[in-house]
This record gives structure tokens, sequence and C-alpha cells, in this order.
């Protein structure tokens, strides 16, 4: 916020004080509403009574919890933001945070639940050629596959990868923004290429 002019400044925090004495409005709503901080309006609020240190310690945690809740791109409710508080030292309870991240009409986003890729088709299930058994002897004789969904700032990006059990080495690995059969061949294909053999002779 910008510098007030002393006229608007004694204005405005006489608006903020009416809204509590008269309609019961807390500080902190008031404050919210006219684009101002608690700490500011303690600051320089021209009253006889001085704000106590319990209002005083409210409004600094005010202040730190909008940062962390700012930060996580409002993403961050109570409890996240109660970690991140005892961190730094402070004394304080689930609860409180909460009551004045409601005051202050903070409200955290719930994570998206991850969509499984893996789903039933039609198709009869592969024949499981390796018993559930995944020690391997000796290099080139039992690889394994997956793919990962990965969540970047330009969409899903999808990448499956072929290792040897033995070795625990990446064979073969490949990306695509598609989720199907092109990436699992292509990580085959290069997985084949790095034993100097060809996908179908694997």
């Amino acid at each position: 916020m910008g510098e007030v002019a002393d006229a608007d400044r004694a204005a405005l925090v006489g608006v903020i004080g009416n809204c509590k004495t008269e309609d019961g409005i807390p500080h902190t709503l008031a404050c919210r509403a006219l684009g101002v901080s608690p700490a500011w309006y303690y600051k320089w609020r021209k009253s006889p009574v001085n704000p106590t240190k319990r209002e005083i310690r409210r409004a600094a945690l005010a202040e730190r919890i909008k940062h962390f809740f700012t930060a996580s791109g409002h993403t961050y409710g109570s409890p996240r933001i109660t970690l991140d508080l005892w961190a730094e030292g402070w004394q304080v309870s689930v609860n409180t945070v909460a009551g004045i991240m409601a005051e202050e009409g903070w409200y955290g986003r719930e994570p998206k639940k991850r969509r499984s890729l893996t789903r039933q088709g039609k198709r009869k299930a592969a024949r499981d050629l390796v018993g559930r058994h995944f020690d391997a002897i000796s290099p080139a004789v039992l690889w394994v596959g997956d793919m990962t969904e990965i969540d970047t700032g330009e969409g899903k990006l999808y990448l499956a990868a072929v290792i040897d059990l033995f070795s625990r080495r990446c064979l073969g690995y490949a990306m695509d923004a598609h989720h199907d059969a092109a990436p699992v061949s292509a990580s085959m294909q290069m997985a084949a290429a790095s034993r100097g053999g060809d996908v179908d002779g694997v």
C-alpha cells in the first residue's frame, strides 16, 4: 500500500475503529475490506487507548499468515501454514490460524486428486512371464518397464522407461504428451539398441 495522507489516514483509522465499536466488525476484517493491514491500523490509529500486546501479536501473526498463504499461491490451508509458523518459532494453534484466515477470507484449495493411469481394459491382461520373481541372475535376462505421469507448466508429460533388473540400469526411455503405446514402444526400441539388438528379439 502506498503512503496515505494524514487527513485520509485519520479518517480511515476512524472508520475501522467505528466498525468494531458500532457494528462489531473485527479490525482485521475491516482492514482487509479497506485495503490496509492490521499492523498499519494499530500503528496509526488515533485513540487514547493503545493496542494491547495481544492485538499487536495478532496483527503480526496475520501478516505472517498472509505471507505464507500468498507464497503458496493461495493453496495452503491452516494446518500447513501452522507448520510453517511453528518452524519460525510461533506458538500458535491450528484453530487460531484457521480463525484469522476465516476473518481475512483466506481459504486454501484442496490439492487435485491424482487420477490413476492404470485401468482394467476390455482386453485380457497379459500373461505374467516372470511369475512375480524380480531377481535377475545376470544382465539382459529380465527387463521391466513403467510409465509415469509428470505435471509440467505446459501440461502433462508421460515418461516411459525400461530398466534391467540385474544392474537397475535404465536401458531406454521416451517421453510423450499422450498416454499411449508410442512412448512405450520407443523406450523398448532404445533399450534393445543399447544392448545391440532390436525390439523384435527382446
